[in-house]
């Protein structure tokens, strides 16, 4: 017999940057991680920082129209405007919880003193980076102590969302969890799902393998509007040592002056495009990926940049690089693109509320519209603390715990090997550079798996993205069709799975 368990707060699914600034601003949650706090999640491995105004050469309106130049015309600039507004308070407010941002002696006119880095796209250098490239994970230590301080915030590790509950309305009534082995009913007011990004879908991404877009496939499951799914972003410079997932080298090396070189040495980057190395992710990740299907290959030469410094200024990528047996205080590093960061996910209003009453999004699995069709660097951990604290609160607001759940089954899981299947398949045909042949052929595999394995969240979500990228016959930001090369009318994508049946159906912004 399932277990009962009734909540007055939010359930929050994801225990990253995104659940746990939901959680402390809801200030009473209950927090599901499927791995112990700190693991599994894609917020504490980034390397690179958040990125703010916190210069007094910078101005929030400034990094606003950095965001919205990088995102290719799909940006909501309210959203934006709200992010690059409350940016430099959310740095400041996860510093005075004791995240341990570099910091100088401060110039005139400045108060904090932050150690700021530029990285691609940025206009100014406005990075606020830990440890030259240990960002995420310091940040992630200051917010975890927080939250385990906090006695009305409930935290369960080893925790998997099996099915949204809901009741006949279709309100989102709670979730059915899988705890330790047992299923247990958890009835709440309200969801919050921070469970992020499609990484794990892919056969080449930086991010950790559980993240595999369940929170996607949970909502559309549920019925909720997915806004955006084909917008999957490529970081240029996973660090190709045969390892899943792969290292990354974060983008601050180039800031730095780092150079991308091909097997014969030379600086490629001038070929496509003129801010070379520090071009939007998009325009790098397919320089890459045009250099290596050539048979040219792709380094990343930091020799001259950072060269002996590197221990001590990105001990990360210098730690991974040394585990394989590259010094790239001497040597090139050998890079390819890699699955990063989903642009797309539930779609939301500014609050973190989805279409269905009851639910709600925050951080990499929600689609506020503040990302576009390409990601400016270093926004990601912003965007998780700004729209996950206000997630939290919204969430924290909500009353009804609403009537009886119409099922208590859970969702099946995809089976290991097919998931690897899955992801050879996704990688190799909704990849940087996409185009109808390969994804009709990617979605015929898909259908396949549905008819053997049942509705499980990953298919669903891997179905979103590829059904979107086959609809939107353009290229834009992440999205690059070969047979569609040039740039259309600026829609948005917004889809539920029953209207994805039939057809994407756009939008304008």
């Amino acid at each position: 017999m399932t277990k009962r368990i009734t909540f007055d707060g939010p359930v929050i699914l994801g225990a990253g940057l995104a659940g746990l600034s939901a959680a402390l601003a809801a200030k009473m949650a209950l927090v599901l991680s499927p791995t112990p706090l700190a693991t599994g999640c894609s917020s504490a491995w980034a390397q690179g920082g958040m990125a703010a105004a916190l210069s007094g050469e910078d101005t929030p309106a400034l990094h606003a129209a950095d965001t919205i130049a990088a995102g290719a015309g799909l940006c909501d600039p309210k959203a934006v405007e709200l992010l690059t507004r409350e940016g430099p308070q959310a740095v400041r407010d996860l510093a005075a919880l004791g995240a341990p941002f570099d910091r100088k002696a401060p110039k005139d006119g400045e108060s904090d003193g932050f150690v700021l880095s530029l990285e691609a796209a940025h206009s100014k250098a406005r990075v606020a980076r830990v440890g030259g490239d240990g960002a995420g994970a310091a940040i992630m230590a200051a917010v975890i102590a927080s939250v385990r301080a906090t006695p009305t915030i409930e935290i369960r590790e080893n925790a998997r969302a099996r099915r949204l509950l809901q009741d006949k309305t279709g309100r989102v009534i709670g979730v059915l969890a899988e705890i330790d082995g047992a299923l247990v009913e958890i009835r709440s007011p309200a969801v919050i799902l921070a469970t992020g990004g499609v990484g794990g879908l892919y056969a080449v991404t930086t991010t950790p393998a559980q993240v595999r877009g369940e929170g996607l496939g949970l909502a559309a499951l549920a019925g909720a509007t997915i806004a955006d799914p084909e917008f999957v972003q490529f970081h240029p410079t996973a660090i190709d040592i045969g390892r899943d997932p792969a290292p990354l080298a974060t983008e601050a090396l180039r800031g730095e002056g780092s150079i991308l070189r091909n097997a014969d040495g030379r600086a490629f980057m001038v070929d496509y495009h003129p801010a070379k190395e520090l071009a939007p992710r998009d325009v790098v990740a397919r320089a890459l990926h045009a250099e290596r299907a050539a048979g040219r290959g792709a380094f990343l030469d930091a020799t001259e940049a950072v060269g002996a410094h590197f221990p001590h200024e990105f001990p990360a990528v210098f730690e991974a690089c040394q585990s394989a047996g590259i010094d790239p205080r001497r040597e090139m590093i050998p890079v390819t693109p890699a699955v990063h960061y989903h642009m797309g996910g539930v779609a939301t209003d500014l609050d973190g509320r989805a279409s269905l009453p009851g639910l709600y999004a925050a951080g990499e699995c929600a689609s506020t519209g503040v990302q576009g069709a390409n990601r400016l660097a270093s926004n990601s951990l912003l965007e998780a603390a700004v729209f996950g604290a206000r997630a939290g609160r919204a969430a924290a607001a909500e009353g009804t715990h609403g009537g009886e759940p119409v099922s208590l089954e859970p969702l099946p899981d995809l089976p290991d090997a097919a998931l690897q299947t899955l992801r050879k398949a996704m990688s190799r045909d909704a990849g940087v550079i996409r185009d109808a042949a390969g994804l009709t052929r990617l979605l015929a595999q898909i259908e396949a798996l549905e008819p053997a394995y049942g509705p499980c969240p990953t298919i669903v979500a891997a179905r979103l993205i590829v059904e979107a990228a086959l609809a939107r016959q353009e290229s834009r930001g992440g999205h690059y069709r070969s047979d569609f090369p040039a740039t259309a009318e600026p829609l948005r994508t917004f889809v539920t799975l029953e209207s994805a049946d039939a057809a994407v159906r756009y939008a304008a912004e």
